[in-house]
């Protein structure tokens, strides 16, 4: 199956579970420190921008990744959630058709900052787990969490990396890689500890 399928396949899975939220799942904390549910779901509308466009709001944030993320959920602050819901399901694609490993990678990780606090966990397909541990968001640091490791999957078949080894399945090695350390409890390993300087924990 191709990424850009593996991304449509990703984001109807999420527009399925922003559909069933209540209200005050909208406005619960979600994995991303100060951000509620709704707030992750208006930073996923820089779908919406062209790149041009994306590349001119970044510009105006002086291209720090954080300013420009918190820009994002400024942007979208007055939606209601029907609102959020419905330019997210008809955003087009505009970035994430370009680099759709991003957009996998970005989609996964958020709806797991989504899922986790609620409550409503799910079992992701192996393909799309495995794409995202290849290729995790770039813009996230993974580098930074995993390098001179080792990381073992232990419910797909995936592994990378030189090192002492961190352990854990595929979707708590996915989180950790970008610098959630909820997923930490989930691993285990040699590596675990280091891992958890790297997170600050």
């Amino acid at each position: 199956m191709s990424t850009r399928q593996l991304l449509n396949d990703e984001r109807a899975e999420l527009i399925t579970l922003l559909r069933d939220l209540s209200e005050d799942e909208w406005e619960a904390p979600s994995l991303c420190a100060g951000w509620r549910v709704r707030d992750v779901v208006g930073h996923l509308l820089y779908d919406e921008m062209s790149l041009l466009g994306y590349t001119r709001f970044a510009l105006g944030h002086r291209l720090n990744t954080d300013r420009v993320n918190d820009g994002l959920v400024d942007r979208a602050r007055a939606l209601t959630t029907a609102q959020l819901i419905e330019r997210f399901e008809n955003s087009g694609q505009r970035i994430t058709g370009v680099w759709p490993s991003l957009g996998l990678a970005d989609i996964l990780v958020h709806q797991q900052d989504i899922r986790r606090p609620l409550g409503r966990p799910r079992t992701i397909p192996a393909d799309r787990l495995i794409a995202v541990l290849r290729h995790p968001d770039p813009f996230a640091g993974p580098r930074t969490y995993t390098r001179g490791l080792r990381f073992v999957a232990t419910d797909v078949d995936w592994s990378a990396g030189t090192g002492p080894e961190v352990r854990g399945p595929g979707e708590a090695l996915a989180l950790a890689a970008v610098g959630r350390p909820v997923a930490l409890e989930d691993l285990i390993g040699e590596g675990v500890e280091t891992l958890r300087r790297r997170h600050g924990v």
